[in-house]
């Protein structure tokens, strides 16, 4: 039995090992540097309140799921930009890992942000998950997923 789990985990290491060593396509190289400048786009968008954009990057299907359970949508969003319910007003990109499947995309990463949230500053550490989708052209998110770290 001990061998035969050697045999497999070795199998399994050389092969992860394989994959890290495949090259990327340089359309795919070139999807992973859009999607990530997106993210810094999306920050920036959040923090100037510019709506249009922040409307531009997310699809208007957008759903995201927070770490209570709650769900969000493209409306609920754009809604508290607009009143200054949850205003982003800094925030730091950690590094971002973005995976392409043809016309969809997931990136996950950190961010660290402080927001004002009904009248009261916060200062948080995230762990997020986005699912992109490429429309018309361009990147959207369609769906999102985070939890507080910190």
């Amino acid at each position: 039995m001990k061998r035969s789990m050697a045999l497999i985990l070795s199998f399994w290491s050389l092969a992860v090992a394989a994959l890290a060593d495949t090259p990327v396509p340089p359309s795919t190289q070139a999807a992973v540097e859009e999607i990530r400048q997106l993210g810094k786009e999306m920050g920036d968008a959040m923090v100037a309140l510019d709506i249009d954009k922040i409307d531009q990057i997310f699809g208007d299907d957008w759903v995201s799921v927070g770490s209570s359970g709650g769900v969000s949508t493209k409306r609920m969003l754009l809604n508290d930009v607009k009143t200054g319910k949850k205003r982003l007003t800094w925030f730091e990109l950690r590094p971002i890992d973005v995976q392409v499947f043809g016309e969809v995309a997931i990136a996950q990463g950190n961010v660290a942000e402080k927001r004002f949230v009904d009248g009261r500053e916060i200062y948080m550490e995230l762990v997020y998950a986005d699912i992109l989708k490429k429309r018309d052209g361009r990147w959207v998110v369609v769906q999102s997923m985070g939890a507080k770290v910190r």
